[in-house]
């Protein structure tokens, strides 16, 4: 069968690409939405590495996604974070590579100057409770610095209103480190200057400065938002050197002035903290040195009165010199004569003395001979009882002798008897004591000889009690 083919239907609708309807669409949108300000919440914030941003802008019901170029994104007066209820200001475009359509972001505020408020408060009360805004953190301002560092704009009128209001006051070395004082990065090249400023070494070939003034004019709350970043107020409060915020006005407060050591109203008041009035100064030593003056001029006429009452109370120098001559003149004298008496009367008492000595020496001498006498009569009875003494000793020593002898065993031998003993040498002074093959030494007087038992000891028969002992034929020898 052949295969039938239907006639294609005719249409007057026109045919499109997909390139053509998605830029009719971009058209579209960019003529409708021209320059819109659409309020929701921020969400999925991302910065790519170009510097571009992108996130969605949601509310309850819906969400769009949006996009802010680099150099927009540098001047943005606040942070972007993930929750933030912003307004933002720009056109409605689509991006045709994901058939989306997005807004393109020209400027970011917060939604209503509350929230802002209420988001430093919120991290104001945080930082204050980590200790960071304590009055004991706080120090001394230097009275007079050498050199004074300044973080601020280059190009703004806040450096020349500072350095003007120095050379008024004080001359000094200044030391600027140019920062962008609001929009993107600002906050960080704030706290980098401080940072290096402390970094600096004493004595280098910068030199150090002795106190730092961050400075920024006035502006909106968006505009001050730098100078309220958690980075700025760490870096304020571990800041080295003491530090004076003078960021806007004098009814502008940021989070930076209670982390500072001070707070100026104004960059102007910051430079008058910084130094004294050189004229001030200058009028003050004048002045002082006018009262020194004057108070050494009365002091030496008080003093001069004074010595001249004294000398008129002392008397004439001279008289007093020539009474006290006079009279050391009579001392010397008189001394010489009691000098000439003392020295005969010494010598008389030393005749007397010498006289007396010859007696005392004739009269010694006398009881010296008597001593003698009679010492050697004590001697010769001393050697005579010394002589009996010894004569009787011996004969007590002698009979001792004599008598040991008599009751020594060996004289006991000599009348028959023999002294057994063990092969240790102790004495066996009993049958019971030896027993068969046990080997003696038997101790005669003129010798000894070895003896062995043949039989044990015998035991000796039982007697009655009532019997007494007959007396034994042979006492023992020791």
């Amino acid at each position: 069968m052949s295969e039938i083919r239907s006639p294609a239907v005719a249409s007057n609708l026109p045919e499109y690409t997909v390139s053509e309807v998605s830029q009719a669409v971009k058209r579209t949108l960019e003529t409708s939405f021209e320059r819109v300000r659409v309020r929701g919440e921020l969400s999925g914030f991302k910065r790519h590495t170009s510097g571009h941003c992108y996130f969605t802008l949601k509310d309850a019901e819906a969400a769009m996604d949006g996009v802010c170029w680099r150099g927009t994104a540098m001047r943005l007066g606040i942070k972007p974070e993930d929750g933030m209820e912003v307004i933002c200001t720009g056109r409605i475009t689509t991006y045709p590579g994901r058939s989306k359509y997005q807004i393109v972001i020209e400027s970011m505020e917060l939604a209503g100057e509350g929230a802002l408020l209420k988001m430093i408060e919120d991290r104001r009360k945080r930082l204050a409770a980590e200790g960071l805004f304590d009055a004991e953190r706080k120090r001394q301002l230097p009275f007079l610095p050498e050199v004074i560092g300044v973080i601020t704009s280059p190009t703004g009128a806040v450096i020349r209103d500072i350095l003007h209001r120095l050379a008024d006051r004080f001359p000094r070395h200044v030391l600027l480190w140019p920062v962008i004082v609001q929009g993107e990065g600002a906050a960080e090249q704030v706290a980098e200057a401080i940072r290096g400023f402390g970094a600096l070494p004493e004595g280098g070939a910068v030199p150090r400065p002795n106190v730092l003034i961050v400075a920024r004019g006035g502006g909106s709350l968006e505009d001050l938002m730098a100078f309220n970043e958690e980075i700025v107020v760490r870096a304020a409060a571990t800041s080295r050197i003491p530090l004076i915020s003078a960021v806007g006005h004098e009814t502008d407060t940021t989070l930076i002035d209670h982390a500072s050591d001070r707070r100026a109203p104004t960059p102007s008041a910051a430079a008058e903290m910084a130094v004294p009035v050189r004229a001030d100064l200058i009028a003050d030593l004048q002045r002082d040195g006018q009262r020194l003056a004057s108070a050494l001029t009365r002091a030496l006429s008080e003093r001069r009165s004074q010595l001249d009452g004294l000398a008129r109370g002392l008397g004439d120098p001279r008289r007093l010199i020539e009474d006290r001559a006079q009279r050391l003149d009579d001392w010397g004298d008189r001394l010489k004569l009691g000098l000439t008496n003392w020295v005969q009367q010494r010598r008389a008492k030393i005749a007397e003395s010498a006289g007396r000595l010859m007696a005392f020496r004739s009269n010694a001498a006398r009881r010296f001979e008597r001593e003698d006498k009679h010492l050697a009569e004590l001697g010769g009875r001393l050697r005579r009882c010394m002589t009996a003494l010894t004569e009787r000793l011996a004969r007590d020593l002698e009979s001792l002798g004599r008598h040991l002898s008599s009751v020594s065993y060996e004289k006991v031998l000599e009348r028959g008897f023999v002294l057994a003993t063990d092969a240790a040498g102790h004495p066996v002074q009993k049958a019971a004591e030896t027993h068969a093959s046990m080997a003696l030494r038997l101790h005669f007087h003129d010798g000894t000889v070895g003896a062995t038992v043949t039989e044990g000891a015998a035991r000796k028969p039982a007697r009655p009690a009532a019997v007494s002992d007959a007396p034994k034929k042979q006492g023992t020898l020791l």
